[in-house]
């Protein structure tokens, strides 16, 4: 059965490659109510998978006619989950490509893999070096909730402040001086604000979202540590 495109839906997605990341991003892509092809050599997964979506199907080679067959052309977005097979992870993320995707993810698990894959035109993710570098950042920075990458050297740090910081303004703190971050949202409770005044007042075991550089982010969560 070749899946179309529903007129209700603005995106079609689909992941090739039901491994724990695959099967996961599959998962919370159906609950957020994507329209979702998943496809799979194993028929215990794709049975797993028809909990969450009625398009799973079971594929044991990922030929340009397999793939063509079950309406993969028809989708905006294609993630290939396939990153331990390197052959077939190329091939495939080549094939989807050549059906005219618009936008192609492809996971890799080594430096060469991924630079393969985005001479073919795909989007690189390196889904277990991204979680190593996420849980160093929040050993190093205990202050640290969650942490965002959006290239080398800047990400979006969720930050936790201290028993410390009793109504301070955030003109006081000066974080763009001191250490060249922007706070961009402050979460109070269950309140979050994203209309950040110099007057704005900030408390303690309020998270503060911050853009800035990886050191500069270091910087600010070791003076934390001793703010008084």
């Amino acid at each position: 059965m070749k899946v179309r495109r529903t007129k209700e839906k603005e995106n079609m997605y689909a992941v090739i490659g039901l491994g724990r990341f695959g099967f996961a991003l599959a998962q919370r892509l159906a609950e957020s109510g994507a329209e979702l092809i998943v496809v799979d050599k194993e028929e215990s997964v794709i049975n797993d998978a028809t909990a969450f979506t009625d398009n799973a199907f079971l594929v044991n080679e990922l030929t340009r006619e397999n793939l063509s067959n079950i309406g993969i052309q028809n989708c905006d977005t294609v993630i290939v989950g396939i990153g331990g097979k390197i052959d077939v992870s190329i091939l495939t993320t080549l094939t989807v490509i050549q059906l005219g995707v618009p936008r192609v993810i492809a996971k890799a698990n080594s430096v060469e893999q991924g630079c393969v894959l985005e001479k073919l035109g795909a989007e690189v993710i390196y889904p277990e070096r991204d979680m190593g570098v996420r849980l160093a950042n929040r050993l190093l920075a205990p202050r640290v909730m969650e942490y965002i990458a959006l290239s080398d050297d800047i990400s979006i740090t969720e930050i936790r402040l201290p028993e410390s910081v009793k109504g301070v303004t955030v003109q006081a703190l000066n974080l763009r001086q001191r250490y060249g971050l922007n706070i961009i949202a402050v979460k109070h409770g269950d309140e979050v604000t994203t209309d950040i005044t110099p007057a704005f007042r900030l408390y303690s075991h309020d998270v503060i979202a911050v853009v800035g550089r990886h050191d500069q982010v270091n910087c600010f969560e070791k003076f934390l540590r001793t703010y008084r």
